[in-house]
């Protein structure tokens, strides 16, 4: 087993200036960098275990001169050419942060050079590039990892904790979107032949997760509609509706021009409901039906009418609380990482998910273009 290994940062860009700035104890973001976040504090714990000893910054490859001299400013290492990253016998692993239409011809040459590679998402273009790419991953022996990042995001761990542990029984819906209000990022995300639009930069993040939440249970069929408010060439948001064997239904949700925003997730069970409503604001709300009969019930006006369906139940009833807190190590993949290379653990994203996860994107852009339901497995 090799301790460290040195990862070279192909493309410097936001994603790559992010993992530059995580791999060398900068943090997760760095102000000098350019980025800026607004964390909420959580009533759970965020931990970020140290790479020290285990994982180093080899170096670092862009085009754009600003991205150089930043990285230079640091002090770390710029390559002047890809075929130097891949010449460098110091360079263990090769981490595409690229436009997705080159990850598959980036990631082939820096397997075939006795490089591991960590690649941004989308993985690939197609779920057929990606088995390719795994094609030769079986070759050369060297490790492809997909990096699906958002399966630690702070709201998933605490939902699918609620979702494993039944608190809320047998659920029958899941919600799970992501709303803003700037459209399609102003670079290469405008162009369909570089695997632009929203479906490729957010959808395959909720389509994995989802994925990894329900497995094994088989996804049945899905509709989908793509939106294209800001932007004709490439989605700006889409909509869809999955099917599990089973059960539960999810709508999922992405869009980039909407002023007001709904929960980021909305999960309902047979016995209660759990709300998450925003990343400034994760620590969950939970409303458990403590019985079904409720003697204060009383109907409201609604509009012109009374009911009392649509009443508010009184605490007799239903009690609201806090979703538990939840533990996330915000390195854990850089560590599997690690691990998977050198041959101590099996990959946690697998390039064989996210082959399922590509094929449910196709499925939903077919959906969308035939106005059709799609029956996937």
């Amino acid at each position: 087993m090799k301790l460290p290994l040195k990862i070279a940062v192909v493309g410097c860009g936001g994603m790559g200036t992010g993992h530059v700035c995580a791999i060398t104890g900068m943090g997760a973001y760095a102000e000098d960098a350019g980025i800026t976040v607004y964390r909420a504090a959580y009533q759970g714990q965020v931990e970020v275990t140290p790479l020290d000893g285990k994982l180093e910054l080899a170096g670092i490859y862009d085009i754009d001169p600003a991205r150089v001299a930043w990285a230079q400013s640091h002090g770390f290492k710029c390559y002047e050419s890809y075929e130097e990253v891949l010449a460098d016998p110091d360079c263990d692993i090769v981490l595409i942060a690229l436009p997705n239409d080159l990850h598959k011809e980036y990631s082939i040459r820096a397997m075939r050079a006795g490089k591991h590679v960590l690649c941004e998402k989308p993985a690939m273009l197609s779920s057929q590039d990606l088995l390719d790419v795994i094609e030769v991953s079986k070759e050369t022996g060297k490790v492809f990892y997909p990096r699906q990042n958002r399966r630690w995001d702070y709201d998933y761990i605490m939902l699918k904790n609620v979702f494993d542990q039944g608190l809320i029984g047998e659920v029958f819906d899941i919600e799970s979107r992501v709303h803003g209000s700037n459209g399609i990022p102003g670079d290469w995300r405008h162009e369909k032949a570089r695997g632009g639009g929203m479906m490729y930069d957010w959808g395959i993040h909720l389509l994995d997760r989802m994925l990894d939440m329900m497995k094994p249970r088989k996804l049945k069929s899905v509709y989908c509609r793509m939106r294209y408010a800001t932007h004709d060439e490439c989605d700006d948001g889409f909509t869809a509706v999955f099917t599990f064997e089973n059960g539960p239904e999810w709508h999922v949700e992405v869009g980039t021009w909407n002023f007001e925003k709904l929960p980021l997730w909305y999960m309902c069970g047979e016995k209660g409901t759990v709300t998450i409503k925003d990343w400034s604001d994760m620590d969950g709300s939970m409303s458990i039906l403590k019985k079904f009969e409720d003697e204060n019930l009383k109907p409201i006006l609604a509009g012109e009418g009374l009911t009392k369906t649509m009443a508010t139940r009184s605490s007799d009833s239903v009690v609201t609380t806090k979703c538990p807190p939840v533990i996330v190590n915000r390195n854990e993949l850089y560590l599997n990482l690690v691990d998977a290379c050198n041959g101590e653990a099996e990959q946690i994203c697998k390039p064989e998910q996210t082959v399922r996860a590509l094929r449910l994107m196709e499925a939903c852009f077919e959906s969308s273009e035939k106005n059709i339901v799609v029956n996937f497995e």
